[in-house]
């Protein structure tokens, strides 16, 4: 082995270990030293000004156009014996120390180590397999259907990684309940939580948390177990809670055929009709449910099927009579093949 094959392992030994600063301060002496070298040797055409920083970035990096080139026998040996195999050196390190950091923050990313730097976003907390996955799917797809698309962050403590790194921001947590986790998250910045664990006490524990974090956020928690829904919302009203509802859809199956097929046609954003809600605004006031029935189905083909007075959910009225009036600040819900951005309210409530 050659005494610079070991001069040059003990380099990249040392310079792997080293810092950014000092592989700078050591590319800058490098610079200056083949400056010196380069200029007591004659070579002044090499030594000038910016041609001098061009020459020695195609040099080092081994591209070597051939415009420039040192002239005399000395410049062509320090060029030989120092320029290239030091100039290569640095150059590798610094390309290997580029790539490898990018790779850790990618993989830190794909991985959930990394915080997020989002606000009004929704955030998903929990993993069940496709069952997450297809929430997913299905919050992507109604997230097309907004105007100002909200970035969509999966909060996990499983032993994964992002299951749609394209598309959806991802952070693993070992605990829901513990601030330095699910700040990583931004849970005090979340528009929307959507939680549903395995377990439902995690659930449970999670929804309490979260509801102390985020007072306004709106927050929705899948149980199993239905007998912990009305524990949860004794504590937290205004987190909306959603029951499986498997057993009454077969009893409702049994009854009235094809009510399994049309409530799974609602929920679906795939195709065709499916079910959404809009805010109405704060300053509408004193529109007559059946007026508002009328114009939306003659100017946006949709019908409207109920509201939640002021928003509360716990207060959702369906089939309401057509005296009843509704006003700013309420919620509506209709049917509509999509979802309704605009709606023209002074039409809606022409008679």
């Amino acid at each position: 082995m050659t005494t610079w094959v070991v001069i040059r392992k003990l380099m990249l030994r040392y310079f792997s270990e080293s810092r950014w600063y000092t592989i700078v301060l050591f590319a800058l002496a490098y610079g200056f030293l083949a400056w010196i070298l380069l200029y007591l040797a004659g070579e002044h055409a090499l030594t000038d000004n910016i041609d001098f920083i061009y020459w020695m970035a195609v040099t080092a990096s081994t591209v070597g156009y051939g415009d420039l080139s040192p002239q005399s026998s000395a410049g062509k040996l320090i060029v030989a014996l120092f320029i290239i195999p030091v100039g290569l050196s640095i150059f590798a390190m610094v390309v290997g120390r580029i790539a490898a950091w990018v790779s850790y923050h990618w993989k830190r990313g794909l991985l959930g180590m990394k915080p997020v730097h989002v606000e009004q976003h929704i955030l998903v907390i929990g993993w069940n397999e496709k069952k997450t996955l297809l929430l997913l799917d299905l919050l992507l797809k109604e997230r097309d259907a907004l105007a100002d698309k909200p970035a969509i962050v999966l909060c996990v403590k499983a032993d994964i990684q992002n299951p749609l790194p394209d598309r959806i921001d991802f952070v693993k947590v070992d605990s829901f309940n513990r601030d330095e986790d699910m700040d990583r998250a931004h849970i005090a910045k979340a528009r929307t939580i959507l939680i549903d664990n395995p377990q439902d006490d995690v659930t449970l524990t999670t929804a309490l948390y979260c509801n102390k974090r985020n007072p306004d956020a709106h927050k929705v928690a899948y149980f199993t177990d239905d007998t912990l829904v009305g524990l949860l919302q004794q504590h937290c009203p205004k987190v909306e809670c959603t029951p499986s509802v498997a057993v009454e859809m077969l009893a409702k199956a049994a009854f009235d055929p094809g009510s399994s097929i049309l409530h799974h046609d609602l929920i679906s954003v795939d195709e065709g009709q499916a079910q959404f809600s809009s805010d109405i605004p704060q300053r509408v006031t004193a529109l007559p449910f059946e007026v508002v029935f009328t114009n939306m189905k003659k100017h946006y083909d949709a019908i409207l099927i109920g509201y939640a007075p002021k928003g509360i959910y716990q207060n959702l009225v369906l089939n309401p009579a057509n005296a009843e009036e509704l006003n700013g600040t309420d919620r509506i819900f209709y049917i509509a093949e999509r979802r309704l951005n605009n709606i023209d309210w002074q039409v809606l409530g022409a008679r």
